[in-house]
């Protein structure tokens, strides 16, 4: 009788090893063919973004919740045997959802294929506009650039006086790759910058030299008549000569009060400064920035002395610089024509007329206005 408690103690054993052999042979064939099993999904792009430190099950986690794969150990098991638990490369991926498992790892392996951009920033934009054109073409926010470019941590760090960078970002086409941390983007404009002006300081360093010494100026001085003289040019062999006008009026005798009435920094002063006056405040309302064809100054904005940046109100340079200029700006503002002339006025889309005497600049105008309303291209 006592063998009979053993047989079916026996039997119970021997169910369950087989029971337990047998899930654990389900088990593994599972796991041996789950790299290669597509997950369920429709063919529908997932973003998912893998966070430098992540830990890969935080990833498997991470890929399950998004429904890229099922059986979240499974995945863990595959990655170990794989050796690729610390492979995973961050970044930001759009896997489709109904992959293998294989197909899933192999990418966070390899990673996010580089995209880059060109971008072209135009000669004469300030850093807003800038700012723009780099998140339209998806190389950093705008709204990031602009904290940085204000942060007067970055500025002292890269040897920038002034509360911006304006001035100091060079115009020209870069290649990005999408995205690019704000501080490399601002750095490599800042550095394109100060290769152009370096190369344009050991082409005019004589008369840049005599042109500091006799205003008692220094490059930032230098670099703010460039970005008045960017704004107010079109055409390239007018710039030594519009440089000339705005010195002459800071410097000869007979020219007071010595204030260069310009329109470019009164619009600079209401639209990048934080702090803006009530009269670019209300300007803004009637004509906001991104409203095309609107740019007309009214009479408020002319007489605004709150505006720092108001040349009719306030003589002598803006208090910074209002775009950034590119090559033959900054050159010409190295080295003006050494002409005669206190004022200038556009004589047709691309040129100016410019006089000695207010007499002669007004005729100058009164040209202008009949050209205007002849319509002529």
């Amino acid at each position: 009788m006592a063998r009979k408690p053993f047989r079916i103690a026996l039997i119970v054993v021997a169910s369950t090893v087989a029971l337990a052999l047998a899930i654990a042979g389900f088990f593994a064939y599972r796991v041996y063919h789950y790299p290669d099993t597509r997950h369920g999904g429709r063919g529908e792009d997932v973003a998912i973004t893998i966070k430098r430190g992540m830990t890969f099950p935080q990833i498997t986690k991470l890929l399950a919740a998004n429904h890229v794969i099922d059986h979240p150990l499974y995945f863990r098991i595959y990655g170990m045997r794989r050796g690729a638990t610390t492979a995973v490369k961050p970044g930001d991926y759009v896997l489709r959802d109904n992959l293998t498992p294989r197909e899933v790892l192999d990418a966070l392996v390899a990673g996010v294929r580089e995209r880059s951009v060109a971008v072209t920033l135009p000669e004469g934009k300030h850093m807003l506009e800038f700012f723009q054109l780099l998140e339209e073409a998806g190389v950093a926010k705008a709204a990031e650039l602009e904290v940085l470019a204000r942060d007067p941590k970055f500025l002292t760090a890269h040897a920038i006086a002034g509360d911006t960078v304006d001035g100091y970002l060079f115009p020209d086409t870069y290649q990005f790759v999408v995205p690019t941390p704000p501080a490399k983007v601002l750095e490599r404009l800042i550095n394109a910058h100060r290769k152009a002006w370096n190369a344009a300081a050991r082409e005019h360093g004589k008369a840049l030299a005599r042109l500091k010494d006799r205003l008692k100026w220094s490059d930032r001085d230098v670099l703010i008549l460039a970005s008045i003289v960017e704004k107010e040019a079109v055409e390239a062999d007018e710039r030594p000569r519009i440089a000339q006008v705005f010195i002459n009026r800071l410097t000869s005798p007979s020219f007071k009060p010595k204030k260069l009435e310009t329109d470019p920094t009164i619009r600079y002063g209401c639209l990048v400064p934080v702090i803006k006056s009530q009269a670019c405040k209300d300007w803004l309302a009637m004509c906001p920035p991104d409203k095309p064809g609107c740019e007309r100054l009214h009479r408020a904005q002319l007489v605004d002395a709150d505006n720092p940046y108001n040349s009719y109100q306030h003589e002598g340079l803006p208090p910074g610089p209002i775009c950034n200029p590119g090559k033959s700006s900054i050159a010409a503002a190295f080295d003006p024509d050494g002409s005669d002339y206190f004022f200038f006025v556009a004589r047709d889309a691309r040129h100016h007329a410019f006089s000695k005497t207010v007499a002669e600049h007004e005729r100058a105008v009164e040209q202008y206005k009949q050209w205007r309303a002849s319509g002529d291209p």
